[in-house]
């Protein structure tokens, strides 16, 4: 029961994470071209997805 409920919390972080880099993106992309400053919401994105599939597992 508690592994559906850690499965079922963590995609909503992971879809939430998808979501904030999807609105963010233009931000990250102006902040890279003036300002020189990457924002690593990719990454964000990469290790809730990799948490989400190793619970699946």
């Amino acid at each position: 029961m508690f592994d559906r409920i850690r499965s079922a919390a963590l995609f909503g972080i992971h879809q939430a994470t998808v979501a904030l880099g999807i609105s963010l993106f233009p931000v990250a992309v102006f902040a890279r071209r003036q300002l020189g400053i990457n924002v690593p919401i990719g990454r964000l994105v990469e290790t809730t997805g990799e948490a989400y599939e190793n619970v699946e597992e």
